[in-house]
């Protein structure tokens, strides 16, 4: 209990304070505002391994994609993934809710980093401009476009089906998908408090090739991300 309100304020604090001295940055160049996100995600990090003494293991950083566009497929059980991420590839193009952007100061943030937002459930002029808004922002950028399948933070041993709008990035974008298995629920659940003691583990999995058909591409990230789950489990 006394580890979680630790983490809590800490935490909180760190991200509340990175946002506040990076506002000037808004009128310089985006790739400055970058290095703000690259911050937070060695916070959460600092945080996650002080605090609650939790060990994050790396795997399959051989596997990383180079020297070409692609895209990052990854499970979402908790917040760490959407902060640590940034530390791990190059400052990731991030797919949101709308609502994020209306939180002050953090939510110009992420506007000021290109971030690209859909309303859920409503369909609007600017949802039907999604996937084309995807295309452009990637064809105009080194930065990998990161997508949650899963389509929100999942308990770890849940094993729902992925959402078919993976399959519809891949198929407009033609490029490779680098899928990720991300076992963080189990030190940082969506509901409850954190564990201690535990070790959260990022495996990064071998690249799909562009070209497949849709359903058999969403078949075997499905698969391959919770075979890599259930194996660490």
């Amino acid at each position: 209990m006394i580890r979680n309100f630790l983490f809590s304020i800490f935490f909180y604090l760190g991200i509340i304070l990175i946002s506040i001295i990076f506002l000037p940055t808004f009128f310089l160049p985006k790739k400055i505002v970058l290095f703000g996100g690259k911050l937070m995600g060695h916070w959460t990090a600092i945080c996650l391994k002080k605090i609650l003494s939790t060990k994050i293991i790396v795997k399959g950083m051989e596997n990383i994609i180079s020297n070409e566009k692609f895209f990052i497929a990854s499970s979402h059980q908790s917040m760490f993934e959407t902060f640590f991420l940034q530390t791990i590839f190059n400052s990731p193009i991030f797919i949101l809710k709308k609502e994020l952007l209306k939180i002050p100061i953090f939510g110009w943030y992420l506007m000021k980093i290109g971030s690209i937002s859909i309303d859920r459930g409503i369909t609007t002029k600017e949802n039907l401009n999604f996937f084309e808004k995807i295309t452009k922002s990637i064809s105009k950028s080194n930065r990998p476009l990161i997508i949650f399948p899963q389509g929100t933070r999942l308990e770890p041993d849940d094993r729902s089906q992925f959402k078919k709008g993976a399959s519809r990035i891949y198929d407009e974008l033609k490029i490779k998908c680098q899928p990720l298995a991300i076992d963080s629920g189990r030190t940082w659940p969506k509901k409850g408090s954190l564990k201690p003691n535990l070790t959260l583990t990022i495996s990064i999995l071998k690249p799909i090739k562009a070209g497949m058909n849709k359903e058999e591409f969403l078949e075997k990230l499905q698969n391959e991300i919770y075979t890599e789950l259930d194996n660490l489990n």
